[in-house]
């Protein structure tokens, strides 16, 4: 394994991530609502939506990696996929505890949140890499199947739950515009 080029993928993979990840907060809208875009590109401002903004540019850039880097690493998927995992529950967890703590959310401590949780889950994922940790890629594969589909049911059929409520609009889902 060259870790070097591992290093360098995932350093290449954050910066993707992170542009990415930035530009499908707004596709929904500036693409006209589209229903395509809408299942992987945030429909609101609700946690769980802006969760897409990293689950599906890091699932992309896993799936390139799978092509690239995978030959070299035979715990690419599963450290990937931990990755992914450890990224999207820092938001979480990260989110509802300072908010919790002080009352409100602030945008610049959620955009800030959203680029460290990046780092620390392709971090995380290159330290595994490089590391003797062995896992099943089926479990890796299955894991990331059922997180793409709910995402993709949860936007069109949102259950009524906290982590999925706009807290600008105070509801659920694709918020549909009265006036129009």
């Amino acid at each position: 394994m060259d870790k070097v080029k591992v290093r360098n993928y995932q350093i290449a993979s954050s910066i993707f991530v992170s542009i990415l990840g930035t530009l499908l907060h707004f596709t929904y809208k500036l693409l006209g609502e589209n229903i395509f875009i809408a299942s992987f590109s945030a429909v609101n401002e609700s946690v769980w939506e802006h969760l897409k903004l990293l689950f599906f540019p890091m699932l992309l850039t896993t799936i390139i990696g799978c092509f690239y880097i995978a030959k070299y690493v035979p715990n690419f998927l599963c450290a990937k996929t931990i990755g992914i995992i450890t990224s999207m529950l820092f938001i979480i967890i990260f989110f509802y505890t300072y908010t919790g703590i002080i009352g409100k959310s602030i945008v610049f401590i959620d955009i800030a949140s959203f680029f460290f949780a990046v780092i620390l889950g392709e971090y995380l994922a290159y330290r595994l890499m490089i590391s003797n940790f062995k896992c099943n890629n089926i479990i890796a594969i299955i894991i990331l199947t059922i997180i793409l589909i709910s995402f993709i049911v949860f936007t069109f059929f949102t259950p009524q739950i906290e982590i999925f409520k706009d807290p600008v609009t105070n509801q659920y889902g694709i918020i549909k515009n009265i006036n129009t």
